[in-house]
């Protein structure tokens, strides 16, 4: 994550034994007759560890990613991360490594893995040519299996658990979700009564008004495939297609413009490289949602969400309730005096103080018009 993030103070908790020793169970999810012969230590994660895996097989040098993780979260996120990669390696299998199995070690208790392809990839970010144009494809592509907003497992940002319930519309999943993330929020940070006080025009006022229009007066939009978590540090090159590459996916079936809040909804977050460029291509290939004029808005309301999950998942960092940071290009600018009040009060109350009257006051409007 950005800077600022460094200060997550969680310790891992997968021991180091994980990605040193030569697994059974990790071994027979490799293509038969394949040799391990070597483990190494490969990237960095807060709650998981992680290595590059050489096999042979047939004279053949082969190569695989392996991620660790511990205990019944651990166990979760390994298989939430499995379904949520093979959905996105089903609908687009040039845009993200081929996940292989996800697993329970023989040798450590409570120690589980994912295993997928492993590729080389540059520290650059992805081509902002190419990028927007294949996520958008993704979009596109990855269809919801029962034409539901949700997700079949419970997937994670980071360490975070996102309940994933089936709902007929956009409108009700945002809002059971993201309630349910408020409460984590307020237990992980402490009570605040501040924001308790915001979000409650914030679900009768503004998620209806700038989501029940999508999908009412003969306007509709289908559930797509999203990552979930898209910053720089899921998304790069890979060093020998020079296409750009994905990981570490949350997936859910959402609005396309929210990516879960997380694709463009981070896209939105001054600390991501992947930035309003981004956005801009990729409603070349995916044009905004109607009503249009409503999209930079929904992207507010869909980056606060972000703010949400990262104040849940920071807990050592308090610039989302506290310390002086811009929350998000559009609407607040870096110099502003309401900074002071933090990433999480500035979003909330900027969207409160924009849309007093809810849903009402736009049909009121509409019917003006």
């Amino acid at each position: 994550m950005p800077t600022e993030h460094t200060e997550y103070e969680g310790e891992v908790d997968v021991p180091a034994a994980a990605i040193q020793i030569k697994d059974p169970a990790v071994i027979a999810k490799l293509p038969p007759g394949a040799q391990v012969t070597r483990i190494d230590p490969h990237g960095a994660s807060f709650w998981t560890r992680t290595a590059r895996l050489d096999a042979e097989q047939d004279g053949e040098l082969k190569e695989y990613f392996l991620k660790t993780s511990y205990g019944d979260r651990g166990k979760e996120m390994m298989s939430g991360e499995f379904v949520a990669m093979s959905a996105i390696y089903n609908a687009a299998p040039d845009l993200a490594p081929r996940p292989i199995a996800w697993g329970t070690y023989e040798t450590l208790a409570d120690v589980h893995f994912f295993l997928c392809d492993f590729h080389k990839m540059t520290d650059a970010l992805p081509d902002l040519g190419t990028f927007p144009a294949k996520m958008a494809e993704l979009h596109k592509r990855g269809n919801s299996p029962n034409g539901k907003f949700g997700f079949p497992v419970t997937t994670y940002h980071g360490n975070t658990a996102i309940e994933h319930a089936w709902t007929e519309t956009w409108e009700e999943y945002f809002t059971v979700t993201t309630k349910a993330l408020f409460e984590f929020e307020q237990i992980a940070q402490g009570p605040n009564e501040e924001i308790r006080s915001l979000t409650k025009p914030f679900f009768a006022k503004v998620v209806p008004r700038l989501l029940r229009p999508l999908e009412t007066g003969g306007r509709s939009i289908k559930p797509c495939l999203i990552h979930g978590d898209l910053w720089h540090g899921n998304a790069t090159m890979d060093a020998e297609t020079h296409l750009p590459i994905i990981f570490d996916a949350a997936c859910s079936y959402a609005h396309n413009e929210s990516n879960q809040a997380d694709d463009l909804g981070v896209w939105r977050q001054t600390w991501n490289r992947i930035g309003k460029r981004y956005v801009a291509q990729y409603h070349e290939h995916f044009p905004a949602s109607a009503p249009e004029e409503d999209q930079d808005d929904r992207n507010a309301l869909y980056a606060t969400r972000v703010n949400i999950l990262d104040s849940i998942l920071y807990k050592g960092y308090g610039g989302y309730r506290e310390k002086s940071a811009p929350l998000y290009y559009a609407i607040v600018s870096e110099d502003s005096p309401e900074l002071t009040l933090g990433r999480l009060q500035v979003g909330l109350k900027e969207l409160v103080d924009k849309f007093p009257d809810g849903i009402e006051g736009w049909e009121a409007q509409q019917q003006l018009n």
